[in-house]
C-alpha cells in the first residue's frame, strides 16, 4: 500500500513542479483555467494523501488481520489509483499539447482532447468527495492508532501465536540444523569472561526462534547462568515496555510490581537492570530484532560485567547480525530435501503408523515439499494442515494446485504469509513480479523501479540508480532475495527469490492491484484493474488486454507473432514501461511514439532497424535499450530526449569480440550536450564534435566509444576528466593502424572497467597504467605491444579481478612481478601466437582460479604442459581454438548472454 501512495504523491509533486501552464503557454487557451484549477486541487489532494500515508504507516503494523482496516485500505488504494490515472492523463495531455509535428496535427489533437481536458475537473471533484468519505468511514468504524498493552506486544493474536509456537516447539520435533544447535551450545557454555553477543540470522520462517528456544530451554545451559530472560522485540516496540519485560523475567514478578517498576522512567529502568546484572552471569535472548537501534539502548542496560554472560539475538537482517563480533554469527540455511521430507512426514502423517507417507499421495506430497524449498515454517504449517485431510490423491493434488489461493485465504496457513509479509512490507519497494525461477537482474530491476516512480530523488548527489541498489541490498539483508552472482567489483549482479516469497509477493501484488505475472499458466484475458503485466509464456492465448490502467507491459515470450504485438500495443495509452525483448518485430510499433508517458523502452534482441524521428515526442523517456538489435544510426531527434538516463544501442558483428568492429559504431547526428542526465552511453561513433560534447555529460558512469582517431585523443581525454564518476570505459580505435597516444593523459580516478582496443604509441604500455588503483577489469586488444618483456610491475592493479590480452602478434614475453594483480581471478590470453613461454609470475597470483587460452601457438601449449608448477594452483584451465564453434558457444557466447540477459538468451543470439 505504501508503494501505491508513494508513486501517486511523487507524481503529483512532479506534475506541479513542471508547471504545465507555463510550458503550454498559449497553445491551449481553452485549457488554461482547467490547468490552474487542477494544480490547486492537486496540492490539496497531495496534502490529504500525505497524511493518509503517514496514518497507514503508523497503524498498519497493528492492524494485520483486521478485516475492517483491510476493507478501508482497499478503498484508499482505489482512490490512490484514481488519482494516479488523473495525473497520468494530465501528463499525457500536456505533452501532446506541445507536439510540434505540424500546425494541423497540433490543432487536431487540441480539438480532439478538449473533452478529456473538461473531464478532469469532474474526476477531481469525485476524488475529493471519496477522500472525504474515507475520513468519515475511518471515524465511523473506529479505525485509529491502537495502544500497546503492558506485555510489550501489540494486540495481534496471530503474531503472538507465531512467536509463541516457535518458542514452545519441543526439541523432539526439530529436524536439521544440528550443527548450528551444537555450535550455539558450545558458545553458550564456553568459559569466556567477556560478555558475548551471539546472533542467528536468516529469512523469516527458517527456524531462528525455534533453535534459540531449544538452547534456552536446555537444562545444562540454564544451570550455568545465574539468571535468564527472553524478550521478543518485533518491528514495533516501546522501549519502556521492553525494559519492564526484562525486569519481570529477571526478578520475581510480584516484587517487581510492588517496587513501582510500572511507573518508572526509561533511565530509571535502565539503572535497575544495570544494578541487578552487575555481578551476575546472565543469559538474555532478544528474539526477532529488526534494527540496530534496539541494541543501542539495550547494550547500556545489559551491562558488560566480565562474568561470562551471553546475549543471543535472532534477526532476519544481515546488518543486525553483524553486531556480533569475533564471528559469533550463525546464518541459517534452508533444510535439505531429505530433512524437509522428514519434517513434513512428522507433521502430515503423525497419525500414521511409522510416520510414513502413503503411496496414494506421495506424488503430490513430494511436489509440496519441493515447493517449500526447505523453509521449516512452510513445511510445518502446510504439513499440519494436511494432517486433517483425507489421504486421497485427488484432494492432495487439488491442494497443491491451489496453493497460492490457500496461502491467501486459508486461516491455517496465514502464518506463512504473515511472517513473509512482515518482511515484504518493510522499507523499500516490493520486489518486481518475476516469473518462477527467473533470475532478477540488478540493472534491469533498478531501471524498472525508477521508470515506475518507485525510487525517490534525494537531492544529495546520490543517483536514483544508487538508491534502487540500496533497496535491493535491503531486500537481500532481510533474506528475501539471495545474491547468486557478483561482478568483478563484488556488487551483486543477479538475485533469486524463494518460491514462497514469490507466491506471497504475487498475492500482495494482486491484492493491491500492483501487477500480475504470467509464466506457465494459460491466460485468456487480463483483469481490467491490472496495472503491470509481466508475461514469460503463453502470450498468444490472450484474447484481450483492454486495461486502460496498464502502466507496464513486459513481454519475454519470444514465440509470439509480430501482428499480435502490433495489435496489442495499439491499445496502450498511459504506459510507462514497454519491454519487447526477444520479440519478433522488425519495426517499432506505431503506437510507441504516442506514448507520451513512456519512461522505459526495451527493444533489445529484436530485428528493429530504424528509430523514427517521431521519438522526439517521448520527452519522459529515461531508458532506450537497443542492444543486439539492427539499429546502426539514431535520428537527430534523439538529442532532444533530455530525460534519457541509459542509451544502449549496438549491433554485434563478432560474437567472439576479436575485431575492432565487433560492435557497431552507432552514429548520433547533432549535439548531445543536452543529454545531461545520461548515466550510460553504448556504443557511439566518435567524431570531433562528439568527443568535445561529452564534457557536458558529467553524470555518465559507463561509456563505449568506437572509431577513435589519434586526433581525437586529447579532446576526448579532456572530456573524460570532467566526468568524475566514470567507472566503465570502452575505447576502440578506428582501425588496426591508427596509433593511440596515451603518454600524456591524466588518470581517471574512479575507473573500474577499461577495454582498450587499438595500437598504442611505441608498442608499450603508457605511464597511466600504473595509476589504475580501482580497476577491476582490464581488456586490451590489438595494442601492438612489442617491447619485451611486457611487464606488470609490483603494486600495479591492486584490485584487478579480470585481465584479458588479445591479438598482439608481436608480443614475445610477459613478465609478472611478485606483488602485482594479487586479487586476479580470471586471466585470458587470446591470439598471442608469438608468446614464447608461460609467464612465470603467474605462480605468485594465488587467487587465480580461471585461465582461458584461445588460439595460442602449439609451442606455448606444449610449454604449459612442461611448466605445470607455474599453473598448478589454477583449478580451471581451458584451452581451445576459435574455429571450434562448440567451444566458442560454451565458453564465450553462452556465458556472455546469460550474464547480460539470463539463461536461455543464447538461442536468440545473432548468427552473423
Amino acid at each position: 500500500m505504501a508503494d501505491a501512495l508513494f508513486v501517486v504523491l511523487r507524481n503529483i509533486a512532479l506534475s506541479l513542479s513542471e508547471g504545465a501552464l507555463q510550458r503550454i503557454g498559449t497553445e491551449v487557451v481553452e485549457a488554461a483555467p482547467i490547468i490552474a484549477d487542477f494544480e490547486h486541487s492537486m496540492k490539496q489532494i497531495h496534502g490529504e494523501l500525505s497524511i493518509m500515508q503517514a496514518f497507514i504507516g503508523q497503524v498498519g503494523g497493528q492492524k494485520v488481520g483486521d478485516k475492517t482496516f483491510d476493507a478501508w485500505l482497499d478503498q484508499v488504494r482505489g482512490v490512490a489509483h484514481e488519482v494516479e490515472d488523473i495525473i497520468d492523463e494530465y501528463a499525457y495531455l500536456t505533452v501532446q499539447a506541445l507536439d510540434t509535428s505540424s500546425f494541423f496535427k497540433r490543432k487536431f489533437h487540441q480539438i480532439k482532447n478538449m473533452a478529456a481536458w473538461q473531464r478532469l475537473p469532474i474526476q477531481i471533484n469525485q476524488v475529493e468527495a471519496r477522500i472525504q468519505r474515507l475520513a468519515e468511514m475511518r471515524n465511523r468504524y473506529g479505525i485509529s492508532v491502537g495502544e500497546l498493552d503492558r506485555s510489550n506486544k501489540l494486540q495481534n493474536p496471530s503474531r503472538l501465536c507465531m512467536s509463541d509456537s516457535a518458542y514452545l516447539t519441543d526439541n523432539s520435533e526439530i529436524v536439521g540444523h544440528y550443527d548450528e544447535i551444537g555450535r550455539l551450545t558450545q558458545w553458550l557454555l564456553e568459559e569466556k569472561q567477556d560478555r558475548t553477543l551471539i546472533t542467528i540470522f536468516g529469512m523469516g520462517g527458517l527456524g531462528k526462534t525455534t533453535i534459540a528456544s531449544s538452547v534456552y530451554k536446555n537444562r545444562e545451559i540454564r544451570r550455568s547462568f545465574d539468571c535468564h530472560a527472553w524478550v521478543t522485540i518485533s518491528q514495533t516496540y516501546e522501549v519502556e515496555e521492553l525494559l519492564r519485560e526484562i525486569i519481570k523475567q529477571l526478578i520475581d514478578q510480584r516484587a517487581s510490581m510492588s517496587s513501582g517498576f510500572m511507573t518508572m522512567s526509561r533511565m530509571r529502568l535502565v539503572e535497575v537492570i544495570q544494578s541487578y546484572l552487575r555481578d551476575k552471569r546472565y543469559l538474555i535472548i532478544l528474539d526477532d530484532v529488526w534494527g540496530k537501534d534496539a541494541w543501542l539502548f539495550l547494550n547500556h542496560a545489559i551491562v558488560k560485567n566480565n562474568c561470562g554472560s551471553k546475549v543471543l539475538m535472532t534477526t532476519r537482517r544481515k546488518d543486525v547480525s553483524s553486531l556480533a563480533v569475533d564471528n559469533y554469527v550463525i546464518e541459517l540455511k534452508a533444510l535439505t530435501y531429505a530433512e524437509s521430507w522428514e519434517l513434513f512426514c512428522k507433521k502430515a502423517f503423525c497419525a500414521s503408523k511409522g510416520i510414513v507417507c502413503p503411496e496414494s499421495v506421495r506424488s503430490s506430497a513430494e511436489k509440496i515439499v519441493a515447493k517449500c524449498q526447505g523453509l521449516p515454517l512452510a513445511i510445518v504449517t502446510i504439513g499440519s494442515t494436511l494432517s486433517y485431510h483425507e489421504l486421497e490423491e485427488r484432494e492432495w493434488a487439488f491442494f497443491y494446485n491451489q496453493l497460492s489461493w490457500q496461502l491467501a485465504n486459508n486461516p491455517e496457513l496465514s502464518w506463512i504469509a504473515n511472517v513473509l509479509n512482515l518482511s515484504l512490507n518493510a522499507k523499500g519497494p516490493v520486489a518486481y513480479l518475476y516469473p518462477k525461477d527467473q533470475k532478477i537482474k540488478r540493472k534491469f530491476i533498478s531501471k524498472l523501479w525508477i521508470a515506475e516512480g518507485l525510487v525517490e530523488e534525494r537531492g544529495d548527489g546520490t543517483t536514483m540508480e544508487e538508491i534502487a541498489e540500496y533497496y535491493l541490498t535491503e531486500l537481500t539483508q532481510r533474506s528475501l532475495l539471495q545474491a547468486i552472482e557478483r561482478n568483478t567489483c563484488g556488487r551483486a549482479r543477479t538475485f533469486l527469490m524463494h518460491d514462497l516469497v514469490r507466491e506471497v509477493t504475487s498475492i500482495i501484488a494482486k491484492k493491491e492491484k500492483f501487477g500480475i505475472a504470467y509464466g506457465d499458466a494459460v491466460i485468456t484475458q487480463v483483469p481490467c484493474e491490472a496495472r503491470r503485466l509481466f508475461i514469460q509464456k503463453g502470450a498468444q492465448s490472450l484474447n484481450s488486454i483492454a486495461s486502460s490502467r496498464l502502466r507496464s507491459f513486459i513481454l519475454f515470450d519470444a514465440e509470439v507473432s509480430s501482428p499480435w504485438i502490433y495489435d496489442v500495443s495499439s491499445r496502450f495509452r498511459l504506459l510507462r514501461v514497454l519491454c519487447l525483448r526477444f520479440a519478433k518485430v522488425e519495426q517499432v510499433p506505431g503506437v510507441v511514439t504516442e506514448l507520451y508517458n513512456l519512461r522505459y523502452l526495451d527493444l533489445s534482441h529484436t530485428k528493429v532497424k530504424q528509430i523514427p524521428a517521431a521519438f522526439r515526442k517521448l520527452v519522459n523517456l529515461q531508458v532506450l535499450d537497443l542492444r543486439f538489435s539492427c539499429v546502426e544510426e539514431l535520428p537527430l531527434e534523439i538529442t532532444m530526449l533530455t530525460n534519457l538516463r541509459h542509451l544502449h544501442v549496438f549491433v554485434i558483428n563478432d560474437v567472439q569480440q576479436r575485431s575492432l568492429n565487433c560492435f557497431s559504431a552507432t552514429k548520433i547526428p547533432g549535439d548531445i550536450s543536452q543529454l545531461k542526465n545520461l548515466q550510460a552511453l553504448y556504443t557511439v561513433s566518435a567524431n570531433k564534435d562528439l568527443v568535445s560534447q561529452l564534457a557536458n555529460l558529467t553524470l555518465i558512469r559507463s561509456l563505449g566509444i568506437m572509431e577513435v582517431r589519434q586526433s581525437y585523443i586529447a579532446e576526448l581525454w579532456n572530456s573524460l576528466t570532467k566526468i568524475p564518476n566514470l567507472g566503465r570505459l570502452f575505447i576502440f580505435g578506428s582501425d588496426k593502424d591508427e596509433i593511440l597516444n596515451l603518454e600524456m593523459v591524466k588518470p581517471l580516478p574512479n575507473l573500474k572497467m577499461f577495454w582498450l582496443a587499438g595500437k598504442l604509441e611505441g608498442g608499450m604500455l603508457p605511464p597511466i597504467f600504473s595509476k589504475f588503483e580501482k580497476l577491476t577489469q582490464l581488456k586490451m586488444d590489438w595494442s601492438g605491444l612489442k617491447k619485451d618483456p611486457l611487464t606488470f610491475c609490483a603494486g600495479w592493479f591492486p584490485k584487478l579481478s579480470t585481465l584479458q590480452l588479445a591479438d598482439m602478434e608481436n608480443l614475445n614475453w610477459i613478465e609478472i612481478e611478485d606483488g602485482t594483480m594479487m586479487g586476479l581471478h580470471h586471466l585470458e590470453l587470446v591470439g598471442l601466437r608469438n608468446l614464447k613461454a608461460v609467464p612465470e609470475g603467474i605462480k605468485y597470483i594465488r587467487s587465480l582460479d580461471q585461465m582461458f587460452l584461445t588460439d595460442m601457438s602449439k609451442g606455448f601449449v606444449e610449454r604449459l604442459q612442461g611448466d605445470k608448477h607455474i599453473v598448478q594452483h589454477i583449478p580451471n584451465i581451458h584451452i581451445f581454438d576459435s574455429s571450434d564453434s562448440e567451444a566458442v558457444n560454451n565458453f564465450i557466447l553462452s556465458p556472455y548472454l546469460a550474464k547480460k540477459y539470463g539463461p536461455g538468451a543464447s538461442k536468440y543470439a545473432p548468427t552473423r
